[in-house]
C-alpha cells in the first residue's frame, strides 16, 4: 500500500496557514484527512476542500491543550475515517516578551499547546499504529528549534523540546514501522508573519514594508516560505520510510544545522 493513498491523516491547526496548506497537500496525494483547530468555521472551510479533491474528511474541534479532547479524538476520528495512520502535530502558538516579563501564565500557555498537546496526542495515537506496523508521525518544529529566539524564550524552548521529543521517540518506533520526523520552517507566509510585521510597525513607527523588510533581512533567499512549500516537505517524510528523526529545515538556507 503506498504511504498516503487511502490513508488517514489527522492534522492539527489545519484550518489555516501551513496546517491548511499539509491537509490539502496530502489529500492531493491520496490521504483521507481529519482537520483539526479551534477555529471551527476555518475547519469547516478546509474539510470542504478536502471533499472537493475526492476524499472523505472529518473536521473535528480540537483544543490540543485539553487533555481529555486531545485523548478522544484518535477515537473520534477512527470512527468517521478509520485509525490515524499519519499524524501531524501543527498547532502552535507564541508571544513575544523579554524573560523577565514572562507570566507563568504565558509560558504554561506556550508549552501546553507547542510542546505537551503534540506529546499527549501521539501517545494517544500509538497504539494502533504499532498495531498496525504502520505510522507516520510529522510535528511542526520551528527553525527557533535550533537556535535562541529574542523574546522568544517560551516558544523556542518549546520547539527545541518538540525536536528532542521527535528523535527520541524516533529511536524507539524505528522497528515498528512508524516514522517520527520534524518540520522546522523559518519565516513563511502566514498569520504569525503578518503579526509580528504590525507589532513591529506599531512598536518603531516603521511602515508595514519596512517591518517586513527587517524581519526578512536574514534571509538568504529575502523572502518567506510558502505555506505549500512546508507542505511539500511534510508529504515527502511521509512517504520515505527511510527518513527518520530528522528535523527538516525549510528557511530558504537561514539556519544551517
Amino acid at each position: 500500500m503506498d504511504a498516503v493513498e487511502g490513508r488517514v491523516a489527522l492534522v492539527t491547526g489545519g484550518g489555516r496557514g501551513i496546517g491548511r496548506a499539509i491537509a490539502l497537500a496530502l489529500a492531493r496525494a491520496g490521504a483521507h484527512v481529519a482537520v483539526a483547530a479551534r477555529s471551527v468555521p476555518e475547519i469547516e472551510a478546509v474539510a470542504a476542500e478536502v471533499a472537493r479533491l475526492g476524499r472523505r474528511t472529518l473536521f473535528l474541534p480540537l483544543d490540543v491543550s485539553d487533555r481529555a479532547a486531545v485523548a478522544r479524538a484518535p477515537g473520534l476520528v477512527a470512527e468517521e475515517l478509520g485509525p490515524v495512520d499519519i499524524l501531524v502535530n501543527n498547532a502552535g502558538t507564541h508571544a513575544s516578551m523579554p524573560v523577565h516579563k514572562m507570566d507563568d501564565a504565558t509560558w504554561d500557555a506556550i508549552l501546553a499547546v507547542d510542546l505537551t498537546g503534540p506529546m499527549l496526542l501521539t501517545r494517544a495515537c500509538l497504539p494502533a499504529m504499532y498495531e498496525r506496523g504502520f505510522g507516520r508521525i510529522v510535528n511542526v518544529a520551528s527553525v527557533a528549534g535550533k537556535i535562541g529566539l529574542k523574546h522568544g524564550s517560551a516558544y523556542s524552548a518549546a520547539k527545541h523540546g518538540l525536536i528532542g521529543f521527535t528523535r527520541s521517540l524516533a529511536l524507539e518506533a524505528a522497528k515498528k514501522g512508524v516514522t517520527v520526523n520534524a518540520i522546522c520552517p523559518s519565516w513563511t507566509e502566514t498569520q504569525m508573519l503578518d503579526e509580528a510585521v504590525e507589532a513591529i510597525a506599531r512598536a518603531t513607527g516603521r511602515s508595514e514594508a519596512e517591518a517586513r523588510a527587517t524581519i526578512l533581512r536574514s534571509n538568504p533567499l529575502g523572502r518567506a516560505a510558502l505555506p505549500e512549500e512546508v507542505a511539500e516537505a511534510a508529504v515527502f517524510l511521509v512517504r520515505n520510510a527511510a527518513v527518520t528523526g530528522q528535523a527538516i529545515h525549510v528557511d530558504g538556507g537561514e539556519v544551517m544545522s
